[in-house]
């Protein structure tokens, strides 16, 4: 390989991941790419905003880097640092530093969680310059034609101290998601949990009631992926209600009264 090739392999999605177009936003996300536009996600958790990134680098046969934001996320974690190799200071690219020079797309998940100050450094990233500079090496590195930076977010958690600054936010194009409707909702669990379409449908409906009741005092409704994570546990053998309340019930809330709603709720659709 050339000295200044960067291997892409350990970032390439061979294999098609599941995702069903709810809406435009393959077609949006397609065109924001051509466009070299930065791409932001907004909604729940666990609404499937990851799975379309995937299903969207492999459908552009792009590398994806990402990065699971955090308040520990300094800006070095992202651009690269000198590192003791032996006996020898050496440099080692960051994430977005490698996702820059291999034309990959950068993901940045749940970006609020992370620094205010972290975040800065990809404003050059974001706009006609799509430069990286990395101080400590005293180069600008020119973003590859290929590169992308995508970042996501769940408004639900938004508040005076966990927001995007307007400065980064309309740097952005916005695709706003949430979780598909019932029929679709059930394809996705029946596909992705490997089971019938029944219960698939059933797990849908007790996610609905969940979702409804939010305001009582659940921060989050049920997601999708919880569904499938219940859609896994039956598959293996376990009860339905069983399964509803370790993979549904349990990780939403630790409120003994709403815990006691909630498997009323699973009583209801048996």
């Amino acid at each position: 390989m050339p000295k200044n090739q960067t291997s892409t392999s350990p970032f390439t999605i061979d294999t098609e991941p599941f995702y069903l177009d709810t809406g435009d936003e393959i077609r949006m996300f397609e065109a924001a790419a051509s466009a070299r536009l930065p791409v932001m996600l907004k909604g729940p958790t666990g609404c499937g905003k990851t799975r379309f990134v995937e299903h969207m680098a492999f459908r552009l046969k792009r590398p994806l880097i990402t990065v699971a934001c955090h308040e520990d996320l300094f800006a070095s974690d992202l651009i690269g640092r000198y590192l003791l190799k032996n006996d020898e200071t050496v440099w080692v690219d960051g994430p977005l530093t490698r996702a820059v020079r291999m034309g990959a797309i950068c993901y940045l998940d749940e970006v609020v969680e992370a620094r205010k100050d972290t975040t800065v450094v990809i404003h050059p990233l974001t706009d006609n310059r799509r430069t990286l500079s990395i101080d400590k090496k005293g180069e600008v590195i020119q973003a590859h034609p290929d590169f992308l930076m995508v970042i996501s977010y769940n408004p639900g958690y938004q508040s005076v101290l966990k927001d995007i600054k307007q400065s980064t936010r309309q740097r952005f194009v916005a695709l706003v998601f949430d979780y598909p409707d019932p029929a679709d909702e059930s394809r996705i669990v029946a596909v992705e949990g490997k089971v019938d379409d029944d219960t698939a449908a059933r797990l849908v409906a007790l996610a609905g009631k969940i979702r409804n009741i939010k305001e009582y005092g659940l921060t989050e409704g049920a997601s999708t992926r919880l569904l499938i994570y219940a859609a896994g546990l039956i598959r293996m053998g376990i009860a339905f209600k069983r399964a509803c309340i370790a993979a549904l019930c349990q990780p939403l809330t630790d409120d003994d009264r709403l815990q006691e709603t909630l498997n009323d709720l699973i009583d209801d659709l048996l």
